[in-house]
């Protein structure tokens, strides 16, 4: 077997994390239509209990991808790389704002916005983070 390391903790917690809030936001936004139509009171309730996971989910990628960031050095890797991050991080500030915008919206179009930009953001902060894994 494979001796678990300091290393593989963090990146197991920070993957969970990553699934805890992009996985939530697919499965929530799946049910949002079904829900809506059925138990429209019930949906400012389902939320606030995703949101109870969901922040905390993300304060634990947050503070994991800080973890990741001290433990090597960027710039070793060369121009790529630095850009790469460059983006996954505004992708990361552009994710936690329109949520937040999502999450206190009492708009139609402040919940579709920062509901969709906060989902399309999270998607590619994921698809980042894989390509940073193939920084050699």
């Amino acid at each position: 077997m494979i001796t678990p390391t300091a290393e593989s903790f963090r990146l197991f917690l920070h993957v969970l994390a990553a699934c805890v809030w992009v996985g939530g936001q697919l499965v929530l936004g799946a049910l949002v239509p079904r829900v809506r139509a059925s138990n429209p009171e019930a949906l400012r309730t389902i939320a606030n209990a995703f949101g109870r996971i969901a922040w905390p989910a993300f304060a634990v990628a947050l503070v994991t991808g800080i973890w990741n960031l001290m433990a090597v050095d960027p710039a070793e890797h060369g121009n790529a790389y630095l850009v790469t991050l460059s983006i996954k991080l505004g992708l990361v500030a552009l994710a936690a704002i329109s949520t937040l915008i999502h999450s206190n919206s009492s708009s139609k179009l402040g919940l579709a916005l920062g509901g969709a930009v906060g989902l399309l953001s999270s998607l590619a902060i994921v698809w980042f983070g894989i390509l940073l894994t193939q920084a050699g």
